[in-house]
């Protein structure tokens, strides 16, 4: 699986004409782990959906490259896209009581793209599903599947979401904010999860999160994306000696044990890191 982005441009019509939120990004990636950072509004999440074709219906989005393991996804038909998305591609939203069907049981959301996917009899999909649940370490998985997602609690709510994604054995998974609904422990018990199942599946990952200690750690890349631009891009485990000013301001804004301060300091923009 090889993933090729070149020159993506996002905009929004307005009556003062097209609003650009992803301004000229690139960047290619294999099976290896992504971490996408920037403050809300730097077009993280866009960029990650522009790649399954999944942007808001009035977003204007062009490429000179938009590529899937050399499929043109600019130029795919429907038939095209449904077989890429869910199939080789997953997307694990941020909060679990607005991405899952709340009139479905979790058992059935996950066996839907078994049927789908892989063309199972409705049994044999039920039975995935539990087997799936017990893969993503949820005690009595049985129980679980016929629990309508209000029963469910956050972590709960997000491993059901990620078995889902990963019921069609995907090449790519694109985790937008999975943990950001959730309280410190269980944030750390769903991405090593994650990262787990990831590493074992032989997967690519896009982690896209505001908290770069926790990208630096799962990580093998880092890209920091500032007013829908890619600022910077580096190996994860040298984020600390990262050289732009806006990571380096990122990175002094967070508060720590070892050195704690007074008052954290304020991040000063240059309007020219996003001119380009």
């Amino acid at each position: 699986m090889q993933i090729e982005v070149a020159d993506l441009h996002i905009g929004f019509s307005s009556p003062r004409g097209l609003l650009p939120a992803v301004r000229g990004v690139s960047f290619s990636m294999g099976a290896e782990k992504i971490g996408i950072v920037g403050e809300s509004g730097s077009g993280k999440s866009l960029t990650a959906r522009a790649l399954l074709r999944l942007t808001p219906p009035q977003a204007v989005v062009r490429a000179r490259r938009l590529l899937f393991d050399g499929i043109d996804m600019m130029g795919a038909s429907a038939g095209a896209l449904r077989a890429i998305r869910g199939r080789r591609a997953g997307l694990i939203l941020q909060d679990p009581k607005f991405a899952l069907n709340p009139v479905m049981t979790a058992g059935e959301q996950i066996a839907e793209p078994l049927r789908l996917h892989k063309r199972l009899s409705r049994r044999q999909a039920t039975l995935g599903a539990v087997d799936l649940l017990e893969h993503v370490m949820i005690r009595d998985p049985a129980r679980i599947a016929e629990r309508y997602p209000h029963e469910l609690s956050g972590g709960m709510g997000q491993r059901v979401m990620i078995a889902m994604m990963l019921a069609a054995d995907p090449e790519l998974l694109i985790a937008d904010e999975p943990t950001s609904a959730l309280d410190a422990t269980v944030q750390a018990e769903i991405l090593r999860l994650i990262e787990d199942l990831v590493t074992r599946r032989g997967m690519g990952l896009i982690l896209i999160s505001h908290d770069l200690p926790l990208v630096a750690h799962f990580c093998d890349r880092i890209l920091v994306m500032y007013a829908g631009r890619i600022v910077e891009t580096l190996k994860a485990a040298d984020l600390a000696q990262s050289h732009h000013p806006y990571t380096r301001g990122l990175l002094a804004c967070l508060p720590s044990l070892r050195h704690p301060r007074p008052r954290l300091p304020v991040l000063a923009r240059d309007p020219a890191w996003g001119s380009g």
